[in-house]
Formats: C-alpha cells, structure tokens, sequence
C-alpha cells in the first residue's frame, strides 16, 4: 500500500552524499538509456486577482536502477507587480505549498509514495548542484562565492561544501538581513560564512562561484570571472519566462559548459544559451550533459587555466524518482501508520488499450 512521505522524513532520512549518490545514479542511467525523462511542462493562468498568476509546473520520469517512476505537480501562485520585475515572487493565498510527488512502482505500476515537494525540491536541486562539482571541479578549491541566501542557495551551499574542501563561502544579497539569517543557518557547518558588500568581491578570489538567487538578470558581470574559477548556476528560462543569473560573457569565456539535458535547452526555449550559440560566441560542440561526464564521454574538468561552467538548467522527475525510491525504502523499514488503501486507487480491470 502507498505511504505518506513527509518533509519532516526526507530531512531526517535523507542525507546530502546520499543525495548525490541518487543524482549519480540517475544521471548515469539518462546518459545510458536507462532512464525516461521528457522535459518538464510549464504553464500559468488568470485568476480572480489580477495581481496573482496561477502556475504549475509538471515533471514526469523513471529510473531503472531504482525502479521508480514519479509525477511531480508544482502548483503556486505568483504575484505580478512591477516592484518585483526583476525576480519571480512566490504569492500562494494560503502559506503551504500544495504540490506533490506521486512515487509508482516500476514492478506494477502501482502507487508506492505521496511526497511533500518542499524540501525534496531544493534539495535534489542542490545534490545535483554538489554532483557537478563533484565531478569537475578542483580538488583543492577551498573558496565558495555565493549570490543568495535563500531556500535554493542553502542546499546547494551546503552540498557544495561537502564535496570540496570549503573554508570559505562569501555570499552576497541584496537584503542584509537576509545574509544574516543564512549565517544562523549555516552554523552548524564547517565552514566560515563571511558577508560581503559588492557582487564583484563574491567573485574575487573565489575558486567555485555559485549563482542560487530568484533573479531574472544577470547577478555579476562575466569579464569578473579569471581562469580558474568554475561558475555553477540554477535559474533559468523557461516557456514562460526569461531569465539567466550569468550573462552572455560568461557563456563565451567557458572552455565548457554543462547543462542536465539539452532537450530541456531546447523545449523549455533557454534563450540564454541558445542566443549565444547562434550568435557564434559558444560552439555547441562546447555544451556537454552532466551523465556524460560522469560517464566519462565527455571529458570536463576545471584547471588553474580555464573557466567551467555548470549550468544546472532543469529540474527532472529522475531526481524525485531516484530519491524518493531511498526514502520509501527507508520508511518501510521504519514503519510507519501513514497508509493509504489500495483500493482507493485501483479502478477497474480494463481489456481494451488505454488511449
């Protein structure tokens, strides 16, 4: 029978290298045709408020290695203001976030898990962040530059951390105080978090710069960047809206780049990357899928002379599938009351093709 799987579980059962490792496996399993994972959809509508935008935002994918396939239904409400139309701003009536992940068996199709998305969301967008440095970034950085310092920007932070050696993260926000309320929640980690008062001296001296805002511009200016440094990015277009946390110059100054799946680049219209390419400043033959590298096909990795940019440009259902697969084991080991019947699901015996 299906479990309820809480946000309360997934940050008590689920552990960052765990994370990781399931982004790993799910990766390797798309670069090998082994797993399933059509680009996400993305829609929005009216409502009764002219100032509130409905929107959803749809995964669907399996994993083999895990069995699993998942569904994820984002369902918020947006606030459209011009006070606010440089970054997207959540404005859902009521203070939870109603989306979903259904979890199904790749056995028997049946129903196995309903996820809470909150936490699983930004941290499967972290652990993925943490995979792509694992994978090509230095193995004695030791400097973090951080742009953000809200829900993406803490897992991803803090994955990043425990991959490479990180003594230092300088992180910068436009809200101060918001600066301070990520130090308190970082205080736990093994590492200095140092405010600082310019973008461009979140740049300097970095050896990994991290872009985890809500921005739709640019957030730093790419002539900043020297050769050395990798750039990890999360925000991006999509076929509703245009966005990009780096400029065209960062897209140009990279040996290479590296996205989650370029049919994503294609089908969610990322003009940030797309327009570079057709103007001739970035070689598609320069644009790598990130189970390639960790597969070994493509070969990236960041040097003393080059810049390496990791743009985590999607979120995938093989990450919810890979992830709740552990914690659904995890939980059935446990035990736990929060069933639901079968019977509630099971519709009747069909004889005829589904259409």
């Amino acid at each position: 029978m299906p479990i309820v799987i809480t946000d309360a579980d997934a940050r008590r059962l689920l552990s960052i290298p765990e994370a990781i490792e399931a982004m790993r496996v799910a990766f390797s399993d798309l670069a090998n045709g082994k797993a399933s994972n059509p680009p996400r959809l993305r829609y929005s509508s009216g409502t009764e408020d002219p100032e509130r935008r409905y929107f959803a935002n749809i995964h669907a994918g399996a994993v083999e290695s895990y069995g699993t396939a998942c569904v994820r239904a984002g369902s918020h409400f947006f606030l459209m203001s011009d006070r606010f139309e440089d970054r997207r701003t959540l404005d859902n009536p009521d203070p939870v976030n109603w989306s979903v992940i259904v979890l199904y068996s790749l056995k028997n199709g049946a129903p196995l898990a309903f996820l809470h998305e909150t936490f699983l969301s930004g941290f499967r967008v972290g652990a993925t962040s943490g995979l792509g440095v694992q994978q090509m970034a230095r193995e004695d950085s030791e400097v973090l530059g951080l742009f953000g310092t809200g829900n993406q920007a803490f897992p991803n932070c803090r994955a990043v951390c425990a991959v490479r050696p990180i003594k230092r993260v300088q992180v910068y926000s436009t809200n101060p105080e918001n600066v301070k309320t990520f130090q308190q929640r970082m205080k736990d980690e093994a590492v200095e978090v140092v405010p600082v008062a310019s973008p461009r001296e979140v740049v300097e001296g970095a050896d990994i710069v991290l872009c985890a805002t809500n921005s739709k511009k640019p957030v730093f200016d790419g002539n900043w960047l020297v050769p050395g440094q990798m750039v990890v990015s999360i925000v991006n277009s999509d076929v509703i809206d245009k966005k990009s946390e780096v400029d065209e110059t960062v897209f140009a100054r990279a040996s290479d780049i590296v996205v989650n799946t370029w049919d994503s680049v294609v089908a969610n219209n990322q003009i940030e990357l797309l327009d570079p390419i057709a103007k001739g400043l970035v070689r598609r033959e320069q644009v790598h899928e990130i189970g390639d590298v960790v597969n070994g096909k493509a070969q990236v990795r960041q040097t003393r002379d080059n810049i390496v940019y990791y743009k985590n440009n999607t979120g995938l259902a093989i990450q919810f599938a890979a992830c709740g697969a552990i914690l659904h084991e995890k939980m059935q080991k446990e035990g736990t009351n929060r069933v639901i019947p079968d019977d509630w699901f099971a519709s009747e015996k069909y004889t005829t093709p589904v259409r």
